[in-house]
């Protein structure tokens, strides 16, 4: 059996996107091939969407590109938008200030990308990233994998180079469990004991600091609230390479839902949603989304590792294969 594939919309500049349905398990999904983004996420005996999405193509389109998707070459930022590969200086647009920021317009995010195969619970998507898009070097193939087993969504994601480049891939989910207009009330595990303390520009200062009963030390589950803990929207350190599948998160909402993350990944940035505000903008939950609607999780690599050394390298080589495996594994209470 075929996964279920409609037409979605149509970008602005005359791009064709498709909504990939699939079923497996205890789980329901609804992929688009915008940005190989996850749209939705249904677990039987729950009624709303555990992830944040919205109804029509417009505000992936415009200003929430990042929502769901997949985003590559380089998620997170790049301080001063220019890195060192390989012995050779780079510079790259600047979107976030002077820095760049989810590889600026040449990130995945807003690529239409093709199918590779799908089934009844999966589907695989691919893309070409061209040597030079984005001042990124390499010509660059990336594909990624969702399949639904169970309780759990699997997302696998490969890359290849045919030059040094530089390569950290994260998926961008918001995640609410209860359903509700923020994730007051959720509880928070994070299996990290450092993170990386940030600038006023939200790039690493450079320090890996130590979690011990710091307000962001989610080691023991913690209620939270909006308002009741700091900022966040930084890197938790949860190794220094990339090791195999590995629990590293558990969030659990008030109502019943639950969710664990397992990733390879050695980093999990949390961003609070703080400056989410898409105005009435039609959503997959009936209602607009406002400020700290939902928790993003994004397993990847430490942002910014091209300046600075003590941190895990992101450079992908010709002939090597990059690789994350990722799983969100869910139950009713």
């Amino acid at each position: 059996m075929a996964a279920q594939i409609t037409h979605f919309g149509t970008t602005g500049d005359g791009r064709q996107v498709q909504a990939i349905r699939i079923a497996g398990g205890a789980l329901a999904a609804t992929v688009l091939t915008h940005g190989a983004r996850l749209q939705s996420l249904y677990l039987d005996g729950v009624a709303h969407s555990l992830t944040l999405g919205f109804r029509g193509l417009a505000p992936y389109d415009g200003d929430f590109a990042h929502f769901g998707a997949i985003i590559a070459p380089l998620v997170n930022r790049i301080g001063g938008a220019q890195a060192m590969i390989e012995g050779e200086f780079y510079r790259f647009p600047t979107n976030d200030g002077p820095n760049t920021l989810h590889s600026g317009k040449a990130g995945s995010h807003h690529a239409i990308w093709e199918f590779v195969d799908h089934g009844a619970a999966r589907v695989t998507l691919s893309l070409l990233q061209p040597a030079g898009e984005g001042g990124f070097p390499g010509n660059r193939r990336i594909v990624a994998a969702y399949w639904l087993a169970g309780d759990t969504l699997h997302l696998d994601i490969t890359a290849q180079t045919d030059a040094p480049t530089l390569m950290n891939i994260a998926h961008h989910g918001y995640w609410n469990m209860d359903g509700s207009p923020t994730w007051a009330g959720h509880t928070l595990t994070v299996d990290a004991a450092h993170f990386l303390p940030t600038t006023d520009a939200n790039l690493p200062t450079g320090e890996i600091a130590a979690l011990d009963r710091r307000p962001r030390d989610f080691r023991e589950p913690r209620q939270v609230a909006p308002g009741e803990i700091p900022k966040l929207d930084h890197n938790f350190c949860l190794a220094d390479a990339r090791r195999p599948l590995t629990p590293v998160l558990h969030l659990a909402g008030s109502s019943g839902p639950r969710m664990w993350l397992a990733t390879t990944e050695p980093g999990i940035q949390i961003f609070d949603a703080a400056t989410i505000d898409p105005g009435d903008t039609a959503t997959v939950h009936g209602r607009p989304y406002g400020t700290y609607a939902g928790l993003a999780f994004e397993p990847q690599f430490w942002p910014d590792a091209p300046n600075h050394p003590a941190f895990p390298s992101i450079v992908l080589q010709p002939g090597s294969a990059w690789y994350q495996n990722t799983t969100f594994s869910f139950t009713k209470a």
